[in-house]
């Protein structure tokens, strides 16, 4: 793995933001707007989407494995929760 294979967090944020204006997965639209609904402000509730969705950057660069969808799903589920704070 190399550093420029690596996503920095403004990468992560722009990602987080082009899936919320292309509405895909809808599973991101969803959660900002839960997020918010409980008082989280845009760009926090966005930053915390942008941790969820590091958890598969980095096992994709690490692991060489493929994007999962359904684990990046459970990780905006458990938003506030970091994904760090729930890993055994």
């Amino acid at each position: 793995m190399q550093d420029e294979d690596i996503m920095t967090g403004d990468m992560l944020v722009e990602t987080v933001k082009n899936q919320l204006e292309e509405g895909n997965p809808i599973k991101v639209k969803e959660t900002l707007m839960r997020l918010m609904m409980t008082g989280t402000a845009r760009e926090e509730a966005i930053e915390m989407m942008a941790c969820a969705l590091s958890v598969e950057v980095f096992d994709v660069a690490k692991n060489g494995g493929s994007f999962d969808l359904k684990r990046y799903s459970e990780n905006l589920d458990a938003l506030p929760d970091m994904p760090w704070d729930f890993e055994d």
